[in-house]
């Protein structure tokens, strides 16, 4: 795993700007120059661990900068019948390339941002894999184009720091974080997840090379979906134990986390290291004890972090700090601390468990939501609750379900600003599913690929960790979206996964509630900031002027009783992010 970025032009700050990547590939730096472009990489080892596979890698006339894991690269190798001098999975992109020109992107299964320059036709192609999982950034003005991991290396070599991008704030206050290609800086954009871009001396397109929208049903029989969806998930668990350095897990005690972790326990010859997090009061979101049955259960060398309030307070800047934006998922505090500490310990990789809710219909919401598709909706008076904006939703005929993350609504905003228009940020997200599948749909689009992915590649990246998703390997996130409905409802959530748990966790694991990776992060926030959380956010709207003062008052003591907490949190991350960048 590392950290990328790359020029059409020479400057030089360009050094720098790979410096600032640093915490994603502490092993090595590495610097290229063609005629005027440049090309820098930071590597953490993980796979071929010499010399040979550091970056950039140049073969003939090839230059390449990438970020990720080609988990199948010794398969593309043997079935494709590459030439390959080094063990490393980034040569298999270099010679898939010059086999396929840009046409080899659907070969690759695996996590990836990478950048292939050609000497010849002087041209940039550069692709995102297909939910997301890797980050890449861009700027493009006047012939002038600088791409990279992280925002700050590009703001390392612009002139000035861009205006705010007041669309990404809207979409931000909705969904945690801008989408739509969307950054907070006018003129940086971020490749969506399943597109890529070329560049040449003529042309700078960016399009799409890979989408779910269009998956039939085919699979019926649930003793046939049963032993497939087995069958790909241990394979998945598999290849994300290719690695010349140790894996751990993460191990919170719900299903996800812990039936991978059960796969990777069965097939490893060793005992593994499981790390959770707990906290030391508002004890009701801690999940210890649950993990601390599954790693008794499958006899892993298990860890726990306790962390307080003084720990979590500490990290909110941290987090800004890497994320480079405002960024609204407040479990990305939580994960930030649990990877330094498995940083700690010596650590490079570890496997988590995000993915499987959305194949699986794992929230409980999910069954609310598909309850409103049912009805024709309703005309009520209007409140400020999601309720009265999903019947109004169906009603209307508009999609209901938004995304997990949705927590500003239209309405709300026209609360909130002093002046907004109703838009619609999901026009770009488009498919002909019917509501169970676009509950699945919309979460990869938005949800995973927006939120979860930032949040588990920038708060362990900060910390030279990798972390791996065997629920999202797209074979396993395809075939299920090709199950039956009915079958995929079954009578609970998660109900074809719960029976293939059963045979590795003990039933008190696979049956429990649901909790979420949640943590106390409002009563933390208003217990150390108290009034000032609210002045933060009244000092930036001083500058800015585009928010009604009584809707931030009526937020602010609605989040002291634990209401509209996360509309509360988005703002009052944006404000910290705003006035450390331009007050």
């Amino acid at each position: 795993m590392c950290g990328i970025v790359g020029t059409n032009f020479k400057t030089e700050k360009f050094y720098k700007s790979i410096e600032l990547l640093d915490h994603r590939g502490p092993d090595n730096h590495g610097y290229f120059e063609f005629e005027n472009n440049q090309f820098g990489h930071t590597r953490l080892s993980i796979i071929d661990l010499n010399d040979e596979a550091n970056q950039p890698m140049v073969f003939d006339n090839l230059v390449i900068t990438f970020n990720g894991e080609i988990y199948n690269y010794q398969e593309l190798i043997k079935n494709e019948d590459l030439k390959c001098i080094t063990k490393s999975d980034t040569e298999v992109i270099i010679r898939l390339y010059q086999k396929y020109a840009e046409n080899f992107l659907n070969k690759l299964n695996g996590m990836f941002a990478f950048c292939i320059f050609d000497k010849k036709k002087k041209s940039f192609f550069c692709a995102r894999d297909r939910f997301g999982k890797k980050p890449f950034y861009y700027y493009y003005q006047n012939n002038k184009f600088i791409y990279a991991s992280e925002i700050k290396s590009i703001l390392n070599l612009l002139d000035s720091t861009p205006i705010m991008n007041e669309i990404a704030l809207s979409e931000y206050l909705s969904f945690m974080t801008p989408i739509n290609n969307n950054t907070f800086y006018k003129g940086i954009n971020k490749l969506s997840a399943g597109q890529l871009i070329y560049f040449d001396e003529k042309n700078f397109k960016v399009s799409s090379y890979y989408d779910i929208d269009n998956i039939k049903t085919t699979q019926f029989d649930e003793k046939i979906v049963l032993e497939n969806i087995e069958t790909k998930l241990i394979k998945s668990v598999k290849s994300r134990l290719v690695s010349d350095v140790e894996v751990a897990t993460l191990l919170s005690g719900g299903v996800d986390s812990s039936l991978t972790s059960a796969l990777y326990s069965k097939y490893s010859k060793n005992q593994i290291n499981t790390f959770c997090i707990g906290y030391d009061e508002h004890l009701h979101y801690s999940e210890t004890s649950y993990a601390q049955i599954v790693a008794k259960h499958i006899n892993s060398n298990h860890h726990e972090l306790i962390i307080g309030r003084k720990d979590f307070i500490e990290t909110i800047d941290k987090m800004l700090e890497y994320t480079d934006e405002p960024f609204g998922d407040s479990a990305s505090i939580p994960t930030y601390l649990l990877s330094k500490y498995i940083h700690k310990q010596g650590i490079k990789v570890a496997l988590s468990g995000e993915g499987s809710d959305e194949s699986f219909l794992g929230y409980d919401n999910y069954f609310k939501m598909l309850q409103y598709y049912n009805s024709k909706g309703s005309i009520e008076p209007f409140s400020l609750t999601k309720e009265w904006e999903f019947n109004n939703r169906a009603f209307f005929n508009k999609n209901i379900y938004q995304s997990c993350g949705e927590t500003f609504t239209e309405k709300q905003k026209e609360k909130l600003f002093l002046n907004y228009k109703e838009k619609n940020l999901l026009e770009n997200y488009k498919s002909n599913y019917s509501a169970i599948k676009w509950l699945t749909y919309i979460d990869f689009k938005v949800w995973i690929a927006e939120v979860l992915m930032t949040k588990i590649d920038k708060m362990s990246m900060a910390n030279s960790l990798e972390l791996r998703a065997p629920f999202l390997d797209f074979n396993l996130v395809e075939y299920m979206l090709s199950v039956d409905e009915n079958l995929k409802k079954g009578n609970t959530n998660k109900y074809l996964l719960k029976q293939i748990a059963e045979k590795y966790l003990p039933k008190e694991i696979v049956h429990r509630q649901k909790k979420g990776f949640s943590s106390p992060f409002i009563e933390w926030t208003l217990e150390e900031y108290k009034q000032e959380s609210l002045n933060i956010i009244l000092e930036v709207n001083a500058t800015l002027n585009i928010f009604n003062k009584s809707f931030i008052h009526f937020l602010y003591n609605e989040a002291k009783e634990k209401r509209f907490k996360q509309h509360f949190w988005n703002l009052f991350i944006f404000s910290k992010w705003f006035k450390k960048v331009y007050l």
